[in-house]
């Protein structure tokens, strides 16, 4: 390693697929020192980890198996993010199959399944696929919110970018609703996973990456 890990506030995994900048930049803006890498011993030595995605689930779990980052991720014990289609990556499986004839399996972190929203429930109420812009965010128990969204109200705007979605379930963190209600965020133990992009949702956003920076 060219760089002393512990220096590191976040490590971003360089997936091959994602663009790195906007979330690399959102922490800076917050102080933290960042550092992209597909290194598995950094990966592996960070305080957190943060996992991206942007384009199909398919191409993205073929990156992580070709750069043998699989079983490291899986085991990983720091905290971990999942953002937008990193979140979708933890779980079982999705349905975005990228033209193949089955389903695209995931790292089953996570114990549900992503599946496309719900096309009928958009045309009842107008409304176009994929999700594109602002929407709130809302919880289950507001008095027992986790811990990444401290601080953070209900019906709240962040900025979703997305025609994937997993459903409600015992893991789910945070909802939004969007012709059906939906998990905008997902969590199990030491990861955690969130539909939207933090990194573009203003100071709601900043809140919940400052949350992230200050998990052990």
């Amino acid at each position: 390693m060219s760089a002393n890990i512990d220096e590191f506030d976040v490590v971003i995994i360089d997936t091959g697929c994602a663009n790195l900048s906007s979330v690399r930049f959102a922490f800076e803006r917050l102080g933290a020192k960042v550092l992209v890498t597909d290194d598995k011993a950094s990966i592996k030595a960070a305080k957190r980890v943060v996992l991206p995605g942007v384009g199909s689930a398919g191409a993205a779990m073929a990156s992580l198996s070709e750069k043998a980052l699989v079983e490291l991720i899986q085991g990983l014990t720091q905290p971990v993010l999942g953002v937008c289609l990193g979140m979708q990556m933890l779980t079982l499986l999705s349905k975005e199959r990228g033209g193949q004839t089955l389903d695209c399996q995931c790292l089953g972190i996570i114990p549900t399944e992503i599946d496309e929203l719900d096309r009928q429930a958009l045309k009842a109420e107008g409304l176009p696929l994929p999700h594109m812009g602002w929407n709130q965010l809302t919880f289950s128990n507001p008095s027992q919110v986790h811990p990444l969204f401290a601080g953070v109200a209900a019906g709240s705007y962040v900025y979703f970018v997305h025609s994937y979605r997993a459903p409600l379930s015992d893991y789910t963190l945070a909802q939004c609703r969007y012709g059906e209600d939906f998990s905008a965020a997902i969590g199990k133990d030491n990861f955690m996973g969130v539909q939207f992009h933090p990194e573009k949702s203003a100071a709601v956003g900043a809140q919940i990456l400052g949350n992230f920076l200050k998990m052990q």
